[in-house]
């Protein structure tokens, strides 16, 4: 459901998969909860099932970790790569080119929004001001979360951190054309981290949407879709 408006907007030219992640409704349950170790391989079973011979990878915030790692592993299948609000397994620290002093004063003010923003019912993923300027789309987004079943997050969240220690080093050789996007407002992802990251890819491009949140592609849909759409077309 949450990717309802790229689904109506890239079917017309591509054949268009969105699938919810090990443990996340409609997916099975899993007892102890999901290990984020396998949604890599979880993928790849899916794009292996659906037969299909090569593939352009979207990854929003948690995404972000399976769909870099399934690259990394497949760079001959995988034509192009967005990641939007995400470093996915990257360290988010060791990629600010400050040493992590702009990464330490952003978190801070970041945890005082999101404090403020749990007072007052704002789903973080969205942010205070796309709250208050797309009330009904806020109400959407936390609906459609809420769909997702009973899952401890902050365990799946916890898990996510463990695996997040690539460097920019390490994707020295990556060649899988990149785009990173994020939302000046992002309170969950270091927005500056985008245009740092990449920068040290061989392929690599981002892109600012400055006054959205944590979900750019949900809350500003057509500016996202626009992004995305001229990048597949300069990889073809």
């Amino acid at each position: 459901m949450s990717w309802w408006q790229q689904v109506a907007h890239f079917a017309p030219r591509y054949t268009c998969v969105a699938f919810a992640h090990r443990g996340f409704a409609p997916s099975d349950a899993v007892a102890g909860g999901p290990d984020p170790a396998d949604y890599t391989g979880d993928l790849a079973a899916l794009i292996d099932h659906l037969e299909f011979p090569d593939v352009r990878l979207i990854g929003q915030s948690m995404g972000g970790w399976t769909m870099l790692e399934y690259a990394i592993a497949h760079p001959l299948q995988v034509k192009a790569l967005v990641l939007s609000s995400t470093s996915g397994t990257l360290d988010r620290r060791g990629c600010d080119p400050s040493g992590g002093k702009q990464y330490d004063a952003w978190l801070k003010g970041a945890e005082d929004k999101l404090e403020k923003g749990a007072a007052n019912g704002i789903h973080p993923a969205m942010g205070a001001r796309a709250a208050q300027r797309s009330p009904a789309l806020h109400l959407l987004y936390r609906s459609i979360d809420e769909m997702a079943g009973i899952l401890d997050k902050d365990r799946l969240r916890a898990g996510l951190r463990r695996t997040a220690t690539r460097t920019t080093v390490d994707m020295r050789g990556f060649t899988v054309p990149t785009l990173l996007i994020a939302g000046g407002e992002d309170v969950v992802f270091p927005p500056f981290l985008a245009s740092a990251i990449a920068a040290t890819l061989p392929c690599g491009e981002s892109a600012l949407m400055p006054d959205a949140g944590h979900s750019p592609y949900f809350e500003q849909a057509a500016t996202f879709n626009g992004l995305v759409e001229a990048f597949l077309a300069r990889q073809q």
